[in-house]
C-alpha cells in the first residue's frame, strides 16, 4: 500500500516527504556501490599494512560478494514478511557498525568478517529498499522516474568510489572503510523519520524455513565455488564436487518451493517472459561490465602504469553520463518501453566493448578509450533502470521484496560467474614466465575482452526476443503457480 504521507500531489508533483523517502533509499544504494568500488584500490595498502597474502586479500572482496549474493533471496522475502521499513533500517544500522569495525580492526580475519557482515546487511537493504519504492510509487511514470533516479545512484556511487578511494588511500586505507559509516548513520536517522511504515504480511501461509535454508545454502555455495574456481582450477575435484552439490541443493530447493504453501520464491513468477528476460538481462549486463572493468583496470595500471586516481578518472565519464541522465530516463521509458531501451542499451554496450579491442600500449585517451567509456555509460543509463522497471512491473505488492531479491541475486551471481569466466580465459592465454613482454600480456587480455563482448551480445539477443511481443502488456504479467494463488488473483482483480 502507498503511504498517505508520501502520496504524490494530484498534479503529479512529489511532496518533500516523498523526496526525502527516495533520498534515504538512494543513500543505501549509493553506499552499496561505493563500498564495492572503493575497496579494490585500497587492497595493496591493506596487504602491506596487515601482512596479508594475495589469497587473503581476495577474500576482502569475495567476503562481501559471498554475504551479498548468498542471502539476497532470503533478504527479499524477509522484507515482505516482516515489514520492509523495519528490515531496511535494521540492516542499514548493521551496515554502519560493520563499516566502523572494518576501519578499526588490526587483523585480516576480522577485516574479512566485517566485509561479510556488510555484504549480508546489503543483501537485506537492497531488496527492501527497491520494494519500498515499488510499493510507495504507483506503477507507471511516477515509479519509472523514481527507479531511474534510484538505480542511477548505484552508478554514481560506483564512479565516485573509484575517485574517492584513490584520494583516501593516499592518506590511509582505513578511511575507505570508515567513510560509509557516517553516511549510513545519517541515512538511518532520516529513515526513522521519513520512511513509510509497512505492516507485516498477516495472511501469509507460514514461514518457508526449509526453502530459506536450501536457497541460502545453494546461493552461498554457488558464489563460493565460482569465486574459488580460478584458484583451485575449474576441472579440479573440489570445484566439480562443489558444483554438483549446488545442483543437488537447487533441485531440492525447487522441489520444496513447489510444495510449500508460502514459498521463498513463488516459481510462477518465472513463467513470465518479461521476468525471465529481466533476470537474464541483469546477469549478462552486470557480468559483462564487471569483466570489462577488471580487464580495463589491469590494462591501465599494469601495462600503462597509470595511478589509481588516473585510472578512476578514466572511468569517470561513464559514471558522469549516467548521473546526468538520471531524471530523464523515466520519461524515455514511458515513451519507448523497457524492451526497446534495454535492446538499445545492450547494442551500445556491445559497440563500446568492441571498440576497446583497439587499445595498444600507447593509446590516445580521447580517440581510443573515451569513446568506449561514453558508449558504456550511455548503455548503463538505459539498461539498469529499465531492467528494474521491467522486473517489478505487474507484480503484486506482497511479492515486490521477493522479486527485488531475485533481481539483485541475478546481478550478483552474474557478476561472480562471468568475472570468473573472463579471469579463466585471460589466465589460459597468459604468457609463460615472469619476463613476458607488455605486448604479450596485452594480447592475453584480448580474448577476455572478446568474451566480455560476447556476454553483452548474448544479453542483446535475449532482449530482442521480447520485441516480438506487443509493447503494452497486461497489468498483471506474473503467472500464478497454484490453484490457490489463481483464486487469490481472481479475487484481487
Amino acid at each position: 500500500m502507498t503511504s498517505p504521507l508520501t502520496t504524490p500531489t494530484s498534479g503529479g508533483r512529489w511532496t518533500p516527504r516523498l523526496w526525502g523517502t527516495l533520498l534515504v533509499l538512494c543513500a543505501a544504494m549509493f553506499l552499496d556501490a561505493l563500498d564495492v568500488s572503493m575497496v579494490g584500490v585500497a587492497l595493496p595498502s591493506i596487504g602491506a599494512d596487515l601482512g596479508l597474502s594475495t589469497s587473503a586479500l581476495q577474500w576482502i572482496v569475495s567476503g562481501y560478494i559471498l554475504g551479498y549474493g548468498g542471502l539476497l533471496l532470503l533478504g527479499g522475502r524477509t522484507a515482505d514478511l516482516l515489514g520492509r521499513r523495519q528490515v531496511f533500517l535494521v540492516a542499514l544500522g548493521v551496515f554502519a557498525l560493520a563499516s566502523l569495525l572494518g576501519g578499526l580492526v588490526d587483523s585480516g580475519p576480522l577485516l574479512i568478517a566485517s566485509r561479510f557482515i556488510k555484504g549480508l546487511s546489503a543483501a537485506f537493504t537492497a531488496p527492501a529498499g527497491l520494494s519500498i519504492i515499488t510499493t510507495t510509487f504507483p506503477e507507471g511514470p511516477l515509479r519509472n522516474r523514481a527507479l531511474a533516479i534510484y538505480t542511477t545512484c548505484a552508478a554514481t556511487g560506483f564512479s565516485m568510489g573509484l575517485v574517492l578511494s584513490g584520494l583516501l588511500t593516499e592518506a590511509s586505507w582505513r578511511l575507505t572503510m570508515l567513510l560509509p559509516a557516517p553516511i549510513a548513520l545519517i541515512a538511518l536517522a532520516a529513515g526513522l523519520k521519513l520512511l513509510p511504515r509497512s505492516e507485516r504480511e498477516k495472511d501469509h501461509d507460514g514461514y518457508d524455513i526449509p526453502g530459506a535454508v536450501l536457497g541460502t545454502a545453494s546461493m552461498l555455495l554457488l558464489v563460493f565455488t565460482v569465486v574459488q574456481a580460478p584458484e583451485t582450477g575449474w576441472a579440479s575435484a573440489r570445484t566439480l564436487l562443489s558444483f554438483l552439490a549446488v545442483a543437488v541443493l537447487l533441485t531440492a530447493f525447487v522441489l520444496v518451493e513447489r510444495r510449500s504453501a508460502g514459498p521463498l520464491i513463488r516459481l510462477g513468477v518465472l513463467r513470465s517472459g518479461n521476468q525471465i528476460r529481466a533476470q537474464l538481462g541483469a546477469m549478462t549486463f552486470f557480468g559483462s561490465y564487471v569483466g570489462f572493468q577488471f580487464l580495463a583496470t589491469l590494462y591501465m595500471q599494469s601495462l600503462l602504469g597509470w595511478s589509481a586516481l588516473h585510472t578512476a578518472l578514466a572511468f569517470l565519464p561513464a559514471g558522469a553520463l549516467v548521473a546526468a541522465s538520471s531524471t530523464k530516463v523515466g520519461a524515455i521509458v514511458d515513451r519507448f518501453g523497457t524492451q526497446r531501451l534495454i535492446a538499445a542499451g545492450f547494442a551500445l554496450m556491445v559497440a563500446g566493448y568492441a571498440l576497446f579491442l583497439r587499445v595498444d600500449l600507447d593509446p590516445v585517451y580521447a580517440a581510443v578509450i573515451l569513446p568506449s567509456m561514453l558508449l558504456i555509460g550511455a548503455a548503463c543509463a538505459l539498461v539498469f533502470p529499465s531492467l528494474n522497471i521491467q522486473a517489478t512491473n505487474g507484480v503484486d505488492d506482497r511479492e515486490q521484496g521477493m522479486v527485488s531479491g531475485l533481481l539483485n541475486t541475478s546481478v550478483q551471481v552474474g557478476g561472480a560467474i562471468f568475472l570468473a569466466v573472463v579471469t579463466a580465459v585471460v589466465t589460459a592465454n597468459s604468457p609463460d614466465g615472469e619476463g613476458a613482454s607488455a605486448q604479450a600480456v596485452l594480447d592475453s587480455y584480448r580474448p577476455g575482452l572478446v568474451v566480455v563482448t560476447l556476454i553483452a551480445l548474448a544479453g542483446l539477443l535475449i532482449t530482442l526476443t521480447g520485441l516480438r511481443t506487443r509493447r503494452k502488456q497486461p497489468s498483471v504479467v506474473v503467472a500464478v503457480s497454484t490453484p490457490k494463488e489463481a483464486e487469490r488473483v481472481a479475487v484481487r482483480d
